[in-house]
């Protein structure tokens, strides 16, 4: 028995597949690919990623990239005779609640996400709130309280996106990457800097309104293909999670009793 869980981005998809569909399982093989090459995942020829895999028995994926490459993935399970499973994000599921004015218009992502950082910190012990944070081609900084109601979050542009707008809006801006400073002194590390601290200002200004909103300071569990980048420029206590997005896939699943 093997269960493959999916998370398809608005840059790549990534993929695990673990011994069986709850949390905590064995984790058996997993990989990532941009969204133009996902047609050749199970092509042995072009030495796709799934071609090598054992035939999973269940899966279950988010994705916010829209209906075509949901689709086109989708096609790509034939290979297996698969029949997919997608999350959308509800009123409740696994111990969360979810309090977007309208509850299906939250990034499944997001939704994800959400449900796997309160199964983390729940299994650690953690009873109070949390603090969410994904950091891609987009930043999500989601709050969470301590009885698992989504209380709302901030949606911010990735770095990349920041230095995109800057490039086409401003001449002469078009500069190396430079690094992260408290006193930038030239052009590139004052957009690296100024992007780096807009996300961290983002994230910092959150765990404030949780702690005072619930009364007690949050745990903040950073996950997203840039996490690594911002984390370090925090002036609070974070926790950095790779796999968060599985982690929530994985209680999904077992919470609908997936084989």
């Amino acid at each position: 028995m093997s269960f493959l869980a999916i998370d398809i981005g608005n840059t790549r998809l990534k993929w695990a597949q673990y011994a069986a569909p709850k949390p905590g399982a064995a984790l058996l093989a997993h990989g990532a690919a941009f969204l133009e090459t996902i047609d050749h995942l199970t092509d042995a020829d072009r030495d796709g990623e799934w071609a090598r895999l054992a035939a999973p028995d269940s899966m279950l994926g988010c994705c916010v990239a829209g209906d075509a490459v949901r689709h086109r993935v989708e096609e790509q399970l034939e290979l297996w005779d698969l029949s997919p499973s997608w999350v959308v994000s509800t009123a409740g599921e696994a111990g969360v609640t979810n309090g977007y004015d309208h509850p299906g218009r939250l990034g499944t992502d997001r939704w994800v996400a959400l449900i796997g950082a309160r199964w983390r910190l729940l299994d650690a012990g953690h009873k109070g709130p949390a603090l969410v944070v994904m950091v891609g081609t987009a930043v999500t900084v989601d709050a969470l309280d301590a009885h698992g109601h989504f209380l709302g979050g901030f949606i911010l542009p990735g770095h990349g996106i920041m230095l995109r707008s800057l490039e086409s809006g401003t001449a002469g801006l078009r500069v190396p990457t430079g690094e992260v400073t408290e006193f930038p002194a030239n052009t590139s590390d004052a957009l690296t800097s100024g992007g780096t601290y807009a996300i961290t200002g983002a994230i910092e200004r959150m765990h404030r309104s949780i702690a005072q909103r619930c009364g007690a300071a949050p745990r903040c569990v950073i996950t997203g293909g840039a996490g690594w980048k911002v984390a370090p420029y925090l002036g609070i206590q974070y926790e950095l999670v790779e796999s968060l997005i599985f982690d929530g896939l994985l209680v999904i699943a077992q919470q609908r009793g997936l084989r």
